[in-house]
């Protein structure tokens, strides 16, 4: 081990090949050219004010592509498993460079770990520099570690042609058509996985699971492919479902997320295809919140709250003041107001930037991503809030110029339209002319609802906000009173809406939580977007709504 103040450098050495001069060489090259892949995401990165790019890692979208696998923050459960498949995907040579990590088993020792402190930037930029030389010195070493995980060894299962949900682990014919199985390779499963559970849950048009499991009617014999009769096309695709045009379409099912860099880090979807249009699709949340976790003391539970949420922990240890007061019957200063609006328009302009910066790279403008992604994480950098000459008119820029792109409104117009009804809030609400009771500035309101309409609310959000950061901010937060027991709430309009939050205590302990957040009801509106929508349209739908995967209450 060696250590770089709190820096921790493992040199577990040996990446796959020899030690020769050519090796050497090889390791210096790719030490000045290293490709991070993020875990959770770089939405997460960029909301702990962390520069990745400016630390001098290329941000790679594909684990396959990636040299370092940076891990930001504590890994939810939720998380763990998909972060160690990433990282058996990527090539050797590879490392782990843990910020803030914690126990990231089952994934190996990080090469690298530095603490999770916001503000000691030096300690990260000497951790990349430990990293850079174990790259230089040692990347070919000889006598690497194995690394493995059971879902990403292949394997042989075999499969119907005409009825892709039909999966065996050995060959035969289709209980179905009676078709010979064809092989194909798929990733292993550890003990969770099970071949014939694949498509529980799913919502679509309906199979009877009955006929997958029965014997087709032949007499009471089975079929045999050699012996059967000739079995027309239409009446081998009677049962499957059909498209919108009337014809014959099988499930094809693929999973996004939850590390897909073009959706919020810790989102999971399990999208059908017909073809290249989305038609089904199932949103979960693997690092939802758990009330259950929010319970102890009360004079930590404004930043329980605040740890909820990565992406908007102002809004979140806001709300817990707010009903803890209420609780109380305290009322706070006229000076602690302003401090705590100030936050948490700083909180919105960031958490908006941080959503142009995702489009930006959904929609392949790298310049709008770049631009949006380093004011973002300036805003968030401590102690820089109040020292950013120019800040203000930077972020007017990107707003002016993304209004002069006539080609972006003709790409978002009229995508992610949701179904009449449907309860949403924030930016979403407002780009349907449905106003928030929640807000502390003069809502903006248009009509349009899809996606070039929510564009446009939080780029108008932005610019009133900016207003707010342009004057200075004073006060400082007060310690939670001496509130034991009773029931307090409150509503906070986030960034992405209005948060509700009702809170019970007993003897100064948190004993119940009842929290309603935006993202809970928008993860819901999913559904209604897969409506034979293609893929790319799709994922720009979702990106819309803005879920922050966190505040979904489980």
């Amino acid at each position: 081990m060696k250590h770089h103040g709190r820096t921790m450098l493992r040199e577990t050495g040996a990446r796959g090949a020899g030690g020769s001069w050519f090796g050497r060489l090889l390791s210096r090259a790719v030490s000045r050219d290293l490709q991070a892949f993020v875990v959770p995401g770089e939405d997460i990165a960029r909301a702990r004010g962390l520069d990745l790019e400016g630390l001098g890692f290329g941000l790679a979208d594909n684990p396959r592509r990636a040299d370092v696998l940076v891990l930001v923050g504590g890994l939810p459960p939720g998380l763990k498993r998909a972060a160690a498949i990433a990282y058996a995907q990527m090539p050797r040579p590879r490392a782990i460079f843990a910020i803030g990590a914690g126990d990231a088993s089952p994934l190996p020792e990080p090469e690298v770990s530095v603490a999770p402190d916001r503000g000691d930037r030096a300690d990260i930029k000497n951790g990349v520099e430990a990293l850079r030389g174990l790259f230089a010195r040692s990347a070919f070493r000889e006598g690497a570690s194995d690394f493995d995980i059971a879902e990403v060894r292949t394997q042989t299962e075999y499969t119907c042609a005409m009825h892709p949900e039909v999966v065996r682990e050995e060959p035969g014919s289709c209980p179905v058509c009676g078709m010979d199985l064809i092989p194909r390779e798929a990733a292993g499963g550890g003990p969770e996985h099970n071949s014939d559970d694949q498509h529980e849950g799913h919502e679509g048009p309906e199979h009877d699971s009955s006929n997958s499991e029965a014997e087709p009617e032949n007499d009471g014999n089975d079929m045999d492919h050699g012996d059967m009769d000739f079995m027309s096309m239409i009446e081998m695709t009677k049962d499957l479902p059909r498209s919108r045009d009337g014809l014959p379409m099988e499930w094809v099912e693929a999973p996004f997320g939850p590390l897909f860099p073009g959706l919020p880090g810790g989102l999971s979807l399990s999208l059908t295809f017909d073809g290249d249009a989305v038609t089904e699709v199932r949103a979960t949340s693997p690092v939802g919140a758990r009330l259950e976790s929010l319970s102890g003391p009360v004079e930590d539970f404004p930043e329980r709250l605040a740890r909820l949420n990565p992406l908007s922990p102002v809004a979140c240890r806001l709300l817990a003041l707010r009903a803890l007061e209420d609780l109380g019957g305290s009322e706070p200063g006229e000076d602690t107001l302003l401090a705590r609006n100030g936050a948490l328009e700083r909180e919105r302009v960031a958490s908006h930037l941080g959503w142009l910066a995702g489009l930006g790279r959904l929609l392949g403008q790298e310049r709008l991503r770049r631009r949006a992604a380093k004011l973002q994480i300036a805003l968030l950098r401590p102690g820089r809030a109040g020292e950013m000459p120019g800040f203000g008119t930077e972020v007017r820029g990107v707003i002016h110029d993304v209004r002069r792109t006539p080609l972006l409104g003709r790409r978002l117009r009229g995508v992610g339209v949701l179904p009449a009804g449907s309860r949403t809030f924030g930016p979403v609400a407002r780009a349907s002319r449905e106003e928030s009771d929640a807000l502390c500035f003069e809502p903006v309101v248009l009509g349009g609802g899809d996606a070039l309409a929510r564009l446009q609310v939080r780029l108008a959000e932005l610019e009133w906000s900016l207003s707010v950061l342009d004057s200075p901010q004073t006060g400082a937060e007060p310690p939670v009173g001496p509130v034991r027991s009773g029931e307090g709430s409150a509503v906070v309009e986030t960034p992405r809406g209005a948060a509700r939050l009702r809170v019970r205590l007993e003897d100064g302990i948190v004993e119940v939580v009842e929290l309603s957040t935006p993202s809970t009801a928008h993860l819901r509106l999913i559904r209604g977007l897969a409506d034979d929508t293609e893929l790319a349209d799709f994922l720009i739908s979702v990106h819309s709504l803005d879920i922050s995967p966190w505040e979904v209450v489980l």
